[in-house]
């Protein structure tokens, strides 16, 4: 009985594997892997071959790029090479850490001294000051009074003497005449001559006691004595016109004899142990 054609007991032709499934799979991811090696071997062949080709001496310098700060540039920077592994160098680290520390987006401001309060100071001398010891004035003013009377003394000596040499020629003249003539030894010329000597105290008085007690708040006495004139509300040296009138009130009673006890009017005053002319100039000695 004769075969039938077509029939499965025929030989047939070996498949080809390459078109089974499973193995172009496999074909595929191989050929994939090996390009990637390819490639990854140029890029370090390129690399290797950079340096070399700029350190010739015919090769022009590369162009300065200005380094910026952020992800974008840290992700550009190229990594070092070595045992590291794809790590940053120590040189692009330190760049790193300094550009997060604060580049130019951030302006630094200049240093500006604190400025103090005006009523916290003034609040602070009045509570540091306290007036001073009757001893301390008292030796203050001794001094001060012997260097106006020093000053004073240049004008005071010479018109001194012609005054008292006018009232002797008018005493000598009433002993000549043989009768009771009454002598007055305040009379036109003397009482010029006064005139100028109290000029003169007042004008060194306003040089030493006004002007310095003005610019520094105490005179020379006052100064070997580490003491001060305050004002009572400011607490600060006193204004000329209240300089001026401190001293009028001390001098002009003083000649009058009535200012002594201005002066001992400090002893009994309390809290600022004022005298007179303190009282009238609105200030007070502290130390």
């Amino acid at each position: 009985m004769p075969a039938p054609v077509g029939s499965g007991f025929g030989a047939a032709a070996p498949a080809d594997p390459s078109n089974r499934p499973g193995f172009g799979a496999g074909k595929a991811a191989a050929a994939r892997a090996a390009a990637a090696q390819s490639g990854a071997g140029v890029a370090g062949a390129q690399a290797s071959t950079a340096p070399a080709a700029l350190s010739g001496p015919q090769s022009a310098p590369a162009p300065v790029v200005p380094a910026q700060s952020g992800p974008a540039a840290s992700a550009a920077t190229p990594l070092s090479a070595g045992p590291g592994g794809g790590q940053s160098s120590w040189a692009q680290q330190v760049h790193r850490l300094a550009g997060a520390g604060g580049g130019d987006d951030q302006p630094v401001a200049p240093w500006k001294p604190p400025v103090e309060d005006l009523f916290q100071a003034a609040a602070r001398r009045q509570a540091a000051a306290r007036p001073a010891g009757l001893g301390k004035r008292l030796a203050a003013r001794l001094l001060d009074t012997v260097v106006l009377a020093g000053l004073t003394a240049g004008a005071a000596v010479p018109l001194g003497i012609k005054a008292v040499d006018h009232v002797n020629e008018k005493i000598d003249a009433a002993k000549l005449s043989g009768e009771t003539v009454t002598v007055w030894l305040l009379d036109g010329t003397t009482s010029v001559y006064l005139g100028i000597v109290l000029a003169v105290l007042l004008l060194v008085g306003v040089v030493a006691e006004v002007l310095p007690t003005v610019k520094w708040g105490r005179t020379l006495g006052k100064k070997l004595m580490g003491l001060e004139v305050r004002d009572i509300e400011g607490h600060d040296a006193p204004e000329f016109g209240a300089a001026l009138r401190r001293w009028l009130v001390y001098s002009v009673p003083g000649l009058l004899v009535v200012g002594i006890v201005g002066v001992v009017w400090c002893v009994f005053d309390k809290p600022w142990r004022q005298c007179w002319h303190d009282k009238a100039a609105h200030t007070f000695v502290a130390g």
